[in-house]
């Protein structure tokens, strides 16, 4: 038995979420923002360390590895390294295990789901010769919703919104309530970018409504053109699911979105201010290189 799906939201975004979503727009037109207090450019940071979840999809690991080279090419000079949860190498305890000094794991994830709350920490815990924080993961962010928004539009989504128009927003899924609520809000986002149109969440697993039960829904409530949008990083089994579900457009993966990468350089950026104890509201407004 599935879990109901409610109504699609349409309420707007408080005044707070607005004020994200013109910090990320305008992130996106500036050439370089250097953070208060970091080292100048020709010192390189702690390594940031990049945790994709692994899949047996053979697009899944040069789409991750292509995803890097754009953050690389955002920050010269910082060390970016590649770690997997499982499935493909090189897996995240060998990442770590051949770093020293200090490192920062930004989880290529979309919530605070078992594996950013309790596997990352623990393989941090794994590796005690280096001194590593756990960043936030990729959503809920406006950057994310960017991200969103650009590979709807490549996939064929229209401009303008239409009453007759719907998105679902594809998610891995996870049993974590709080992983549930980064992906409304997520879907939230989305629907501000997408000029009020309804987007509701489903999952590939663990969670409820699924994308075919929502398709389903959907349709019975008169919706005839429903759009997927893909909240995974990479190719992969999850993925390949979720848009074999839609009755029309299906948007790709995120892979090496421009936001995406920017997103990426982001958590990075919040991990290290809060390691320096900087006040929660410089947290919330850190912005990264463009």
């Amino acid at each position: 038995m599935t879990a109901p799906i409610p109504h699609l939201p349409s309420a707007p975004l408080g005044t707070g979420d607005l004020a994200a979503e013109i910090t990320a727009q305008l992130s996106t037109q500036l050439c370089r923002v250097r953070l208060r207090g970091f080292p100048p450019p020709e010192t390189p940071g702690p390594t940031l360390v990049a945790v994709a979840h692994g899949s047996r999809d053979p697009r899944a690991l040069p789409t991750v590895r292509t995803l890097l080279d754009r953050v690389r090419a955002l920050r010269p000079g910082l060390a970016v390294r590649l770690g997997h949860i499982e499935l493909n190498r090189p897996l995240l305890a060998d990442t770590l295990d051949g770093l020293r000094g200090e490192a920062v794991l930004v989880p290529l994830l979309f919530g605070h789901g078992h594996h950013v709350t309790h596997d990352l920490p623990a393989a941090l815990a794994g590796a005690p010769q280096l001194a590593g924080r756990v960043a936030a993961p990729l959503g809920p962010h406006p950057l994310l919703a960017e991200a969103l928004h650009g590979r709807l539009l490549e996939a064929g989504f229209p401009g303008a919104p239409s009453p007759c128009t719907v998105v679902v927003l594809a998610a891995a899924g996870s049993r974590a309530p709080r992983s549930a609520r980064d992906t409304e809000r997520t879907a939230q986002l989305l629907s501000a970018r997408l000029g009020g149109t309804p987007v509701l969440p489903a999952y590939a697993s663990a969670a409820a409504p699924t994308v075919a039960d929502a398709v389903r829904t959907l349709t019975a409530r008169g919706h005839d053109r429903i759009a997927v949008a893909s909240c995974f990083t990479a190719p992969g089994r999850f993925a390949t699911q979720c848009a074999d579900a839609a009755p029309g457009t299906a948007a790709a993966p995120l892979g090496d979105h421009p936001a995406l990468a920017r997103l990426v350089l982001h958590r990075y950026d919040q991990a290290l201010l809060a390691r320096t104890g900087s006040d929660p509201a410089s947290v919330r407004a850190a912005t990264v290189a463009v």
